[in-house]
């Protein structure tokens, strides 16, 4: 009887062998729908060594960047083993990841894993990620992307700390000579792990059960304070988790907030911090 070759067979082929959706397709083809004979006919082909690799965990890894005139790209690839991500291999497919996702500026991961490899003709970079898993003999993944557009008169900084587990990314606006402010804010954002960026980006969700959180805390204390009280409780919140209203780890006498207004007033210049990313590897 032959099956359907629906979506998710084709995905089901792909989280089983690594091979790109493709080339899953064509094999579920041949095979009338029947996957456990399409893998067996990609193991005759040599395609699908990788297959039981992928189901592994991969806790290891590392986070690499690359710039390029027109961008920034951050990209997460993991492993089984932290040896395996010293080696050559590895790390030279981080390279390659990195390059062609700052060269491309995929919309996703899905539609990133999906298109060519440049450097080779006919692979996607999914089918590429499929035979460094058969070369080096465990699960490689790449994981998340992200690609950061430069603008005229900002500064920007990237911050990569303990050999890429953690990589931070900092941008100013208001002037292209800020540099150094940045990366010190992103070695501040590397070591106090803010959440959001200020009060108006927590989600109002968030807010409220801080909030519920807070009132249960105060049970029981006179209804003319309960406000007040409530009010500090949701102030230290902010205070903790947004990066403009944190203590500067190098000046605790200076918030972050207050760190860039006294930079914009030495120089004259209108700065203002409009975005960080911090990145530790194996973050959801």
């Amino acid at each position: 009887m032959t099956a359907k070759v629906t979506p998710a067979l084709i995905k089901e082929l792909r989280d089983r062998t690594g091979i790109g959706m493709t080339k899953c397709k064509e094999a579920l083809d041949a095979s009338n729908g029947d996957i456990e004979l399409a893998i067996a006919n990609l193991r005759k082909a040599g395609m699908a060594s990788a297959v039981k690799k992928e189901g592994r965990a991969t806790n290891e890894g590392k986070i690499g960047h690359a710039e390029t005139p027109e961008c920034f790209a951050i990209v997460e690839v993991n492993a089984e083993t932290d040896f395996v991500v010293k080696n050559d291999r590895f790390q030279e497919f981080l390279k390659n990841i990195i390059d062609e996702v700052a060269r491309t500026n995929p919309a996703s991961l899905e539609s990133f894993l999906s298109q060519k490899f440049s450097k080779e003709n006919g692979m996607t970079i999914d089918e590429y990620r499929a035979t460094i898993v058969q070369s080096i003999g465990e699960n490689i993944q790449i994981s998340r992307l992200k690609v950061i557009p430069k603008e005229a008169d900002h500064s920007y900084a990237l911050y990569s700390h303990m050999g890429g587990k953690i990589v931070t990314f900092v941008e100013i606006a208001g002037s292209d000579a800020e540099e150094a402010l940045a990366k010190d804010i992103a070695m501040h954002v590397a070591a106090a792990a803010p959440e959001f960026l200020n009060p108006e980006a927590v989600p109002e969700e968030v807010i409220a059960h801080e909030k519920e959180i807070a009132k249960e805390q105060v049970k029981g204390k006179p209804e003319n304070i309960i406000e007040k009280i409530l009010e500090g409780k949701l102030k230290a919140y902010f205070d903790s988790v947004c990066l403009i209203k944190q203590k500067y780890i190098k000046d605790d006498s200076l918030t972050i907030e207050e760190l860039i207004a006294k930079r914009a007033k030495e120089t004259g210049n209108p700065l203002s911090l409009v975005g960080f990313t911090r990145w530790s590897l194996g973050q959801s």
